[in-house]
């Protein structure tokens, strides 16, 4: 593979190089996908944001296989563009019906927050089928994980939502 392949790959699968912070680069990764999100949605609405968590997924995948070819390790802590994608799955919970509904985004302000900590809970626990798309040892365990991880927030969100607001009416 060509130095300039292996060069973008490592900016994809970093994000820039936010895979290099420390401690934690998971959590920074998923921390920088927030302002992205919110960009996207601004600039598209939920259309734009589900578009983007598709190129994320291929190009995070095409950047993972890139950075893992002929390692031992087939998910260096480095590439967080996993939790990139996965993370945009979470904020779909709000992303869409702030888009749906006209409603400010900046005002689902708990679902960012729930998004944010409950992806990471179940990125970071692997319950189920989160822990068996890990354990494939291969690019698309890598990036399979987050977005079950990714679901598993945003249907978390969902019912968060649904308990404020219609179980404690606020």
């Amino acid at each position: 593979m060509s130095g300039e392949s292996v060069n973008a790959a490592q900016m994809i699968g970093t994000v820039g190089g936010v895979g290099y912070l420390r401690p934690a680069p998971g959590t920074w990764g998923s921390l920088v996908a927030l302002p992205m999100a919110w960009v996207l949605h601004m600039l598209g609405g939920f259309p734009l944001l589900a578009l983007a968590t598709v190129a994320v997924f291929v190009g995070g995948l095409w950047a993972t296989r890139v950075m893992t070819e002929g390692q031992d390790d087939h998910d260096p802590s480095e590439i967080v563009i996993d939790e990139v994608a996965g993370q945009f799955i979470a904020l779909w919970a709000i992303s869409y019906p702030s888009w749906a509904h006209g409603i400010d985004i900046t005002a689902l302000w708990p679902g960012w927050v729930g998004g944010f900590i409950l992806f990471r809970l179940f990125d970071i626990t692997k319950p189920g089928p989160v822990g068996w798309a890990d354990r494939r040892g291969d690019p698309m365990g890598v990036m399979l994980d987050d977005v079950i991880a990714g679901i598993f927030a945003a249907i978390g969100v969902m019912v968060l939502a649904g308990i404020a607001h219609g179980v404690l009416g606020l």
